[in-house]
């Protein structure tokens, strides 16, 4: 039998590894092209009174985004909070107890689904349930969209990390006598601890730059966040459209740059931090 010669194989291999690199590097030069951009645009108009100030009507000096950073904290908070815990909980089911019935397999099913309908049509969905009934725009509507983003991107993460979880664990948490609840909110939890927040923080990050579904519901306000479920709630991200797109005003474009600057750092800081205090020590 014929040898047959493994040049052309090594070839193709570093072929494929430069096409790899030069993909990447591309990749990697768009996102620093993007965070230059906004870091250089967005630096100009960032200073204290940015901060503390409340945004202001067309055409008022010394407006700030300080109402739209605290009303998209409080926002992004009611979110995680009526989002989150569904979530683990359908991911819990999903990779410890009925991932293989009938009914686990629709609700996987329908949570990806849920991951690649638009934003906007989450947005309709929330006015139609909340804003219509009630007669007003609110934060807690806003939240209530955005926990409806989180929560299949939360329960798929949920599911595909408890599922790595090796079975020698749950076996040996079983084998002591302990409940499979017990087992899975202790035993399995803390190995998956660092998996489970990196989920939670992706769902953050899905849901830190929506526009259009607080558009339809929390909408927008130049005043404080006073009354979260009956008032329309000040954001940054609707309040970086509405300067950007609606205004004439080149200090308001200014702003908008300062706002998309705040987020992309928030978001940023975010995931250092988790990372610096939930990364695993080493003996």
């Amino acid at each position: 039998m014929r040898k047959r010669s493994i040049a052309p194989r090594k070839i193709i291999d570093r072929i494929i590894q430069l096409i790899s690199f030069m993909i990447a590097l591309f990749s990697i030069g768009i996102l620093i092209w993007i965070l230059t951009v906004i870091v250089v645009n967005g630096i100009t108009a960032l200073n204290w009174e940015l901060l503390v100030n409340p945004t202001a009507p067309y055409g008022i000096p010394d407006g700030g985004l300080a109402n739209a950073i605290v009303g998209t904290v409080i926002i992004t908070t009611g979110a995680v909070i009526l989002g989150v815990p569904f979530g683990i909980l359908g991911g819990i089911y999903l990779a410890e107890f009925g991932g293989s019935t009938r009914f686990g397999k629709l609700i996987r099913f329908s949570a990806n689904v849920m991951m690649g309908i638009p934003s906007i049509i989450v947005g309709l969905f929330a006015y139609t349930l909340i804003v219509l009934p009630s007669g007003h725009f609110s934060g807690f509507a806003g939240s209530v969209a955005l926990a409806i983003i989180m929560l299949p991107v939360v329960l798929r993460t949920t599911e595909d990390v408890l599922g790595m979880v090796p079975n020698a664990l749950r076996e040996a948490g079983l084998s002591m006598g302990m409940p499979r609840w017990k087992v899975t909110f202790t035993v399995i939890f803390k190995s998956a601890k660092r998996g489970l927040i990196t989920g939670v923080l992706l769902a953050i990050a899905r849901v830190s730059g929506e526009t259009a579904p607080l558009l339809f519901t929390a909408l927008w306000s130049d005043g404080w966040p006073t009354s979260f479920f009956t008032q329309p709630t000040a954001n940054m991200t609707v309040t970086i459209n509405e300067y950007a797109t609606n205004s004439p005003f080149d200090v308001m474009h200014a702003r908008a740059w300062s706002g998309a600057l705040l987020i992309t750092v928030a978001v940023l800081a975010l995931n250092i931090i988790c990372k610096i205090f939930f990364r695993e020590k080493r003996v």
